[in-house]
């Protein structure tokens, strides 16, 4: 089974990355207490790359790609994020604002790397940053501005990130994770020493305490190990479009976490920009799905759409009433007849001239071909048309 194209266990773990993110706001407000913001963070990626890199194999890619991935994935997103949170901006907010990665991801990659989003897609995402401007509208002047922009330019260090990892295609997101956060550790110490000073570094060393600990040790561990170890193999097998939006979700359990643990009740604002959040992301990954419009309802109808698609795509042939004529692999044409009744189920006649196709195979390459076309599923077509999802198989 797939969920626009993404099959049910990278769709799960990208959800449980989600979800392990989500609770890592209140983690980080949790555990940071006293202790400077960018020191807790190199403490962290401190934890990340250490002993993990003596362990893991250096990724098959250039070490500046490398390099690349964590200046932005982790140096400009958690420094920007940390100091954010440590001028006032809470939890639950600023997972929401943090988002922002997820239009910033899908207008880069497009730019870059040519992946142009569906419509689909852009809808829901676009939807989603409707979330996040009631969010910021409804703040009402409670939040800092500076402490704003810097979880908005945490956002965009992100989706950088995500763009330069999804070029790599580095096999394996673990062995990236683990070498990408060599480059933090120094960068931040030394940006703590330079605005916090020595004094307030030593300091906040003193007093990390059991909360700093186990606050390390889940952002580390279960968010930068596995989490981001999940994501990066996501971002290698799947375009960025179905995968980023699922991060959409985080800002939900941010926002549960918070009022449950911290009695931070969320306003009406939040709420409403959760809810629509929830509604982008089922929107651009297929789950909630609109008519097109002009389209056919009809198994006849959608059996013309696809016998006309597939006479454009093969160029050898025209639709007609009865069939199509097409030069198909083992010596045998094609023909689209009328619907047939199959034990109660009306489905397309799909029939081989000549041998060399079995029927479920014409129906799968009708179904490929609609994939193509349309961009759905080549099973859930096969369904629509009235075909069993296993005649689809080959």
């Amino acid at each position: 089974m797939t969920l626009d194209g993404v099959n049910r266990r990278d769709t799960a773990l990208a959800a449980l990355v989600a979800a392990l993110w989500g609770f890592n706001f209140v983690v980080i407000d949790w555990g940071m207490g006293t202790v400077p913001p960018l020191l807790f963070a190199a403490i962290r990626f401190t934890v990340v790359a250490v002993p993990a890199c003596f362990l893991v194999p250096r990724p098959p890619v250039p070490f500046r790609t490398v390099a690349a991935v964590g200046a932005f994935m982790s140096l400009g997103q958690f420094g920007l994020l940390y100091l954010s949170m440590h001028l006032g901006m809470p939890p639950g907010l600023s997972a929401l604002v943090l988002q922002a990665q997820v239009p910033f991801t899908i207008v880069i990659a497009a730019a870059v790397l040519r992946e142009r989003p569906t419509r689909t897609q852009v809808a829901g995402v676009g939807i989603g940053v409707g979330g996040l401007v009631v969010v910021a509208l409804g703040t009402g002047g409670q939040v800092r501005p500076v402490a704003l922009v810097l979880c908005l330019l945490a956002g965009l260090s992100w989706g950088i990130g995500n763009v330069v990892s999804r070029a790599a295609k580095a096999p394996g997101g673990l062995a990236l994770t683990v070498w990408s956060a060599t480059v933090v550790p120094l960068p931040m110490l030394g940006l703590s020493l330079l605005i916090d000073g020595p004094v307030a570094v030593g300091r906040g060393l003193e007093n990390l305490g059991w909360h700093g600990v186990l606050s390390t040790a889940y952002t580390a561990g279960l968010c930068s190990l596995v989490g981001y170890a999940v994501f990066n193999r996501l971002l290698s097998r799947h375009p960025s479009g179905k995968v980023v939006p699922w991060v959409l979700l985080a800002p939900v359990v941010a926002l549960a976490s918070a009022w449950a643990l911290l009695g931070e009740a969320p306003g009406t604002a939040a709420l409403a920009g959760a809810a629509l959040l929830v509604a982008g992301v089922l929107i651009a990954q297929g789950v909630i799905r609109f008519p097109r419009a002009g389209a056919s309802s009809s198994p006849s109808g959608r059996q013309h759409e696809l016998t006309r698609a597939l006479a454009t795509e093969r160029g050898r042939g025209a639709p007609s009433r009865h069939g199509l004529a097409g030069g198909g692999g083992g010596g045998g044409a094609l023909s689209v007849l009328g619907p047939r009744d199959t034990g109660g189920q009306v489905r397309p006649d799909v029939r081989p001239f000549g041998g060399g196709h079995r029927e479920h195979g014409a129906v799968a390459e009708l179904a490929l071909l609609a994939r193509r076309v349309r961009g759905r599923p080549a099973a859930q077509y096969a369904l629509e048309l009235g075909a069993e999802a296993g005649d689809c198989l080959p």
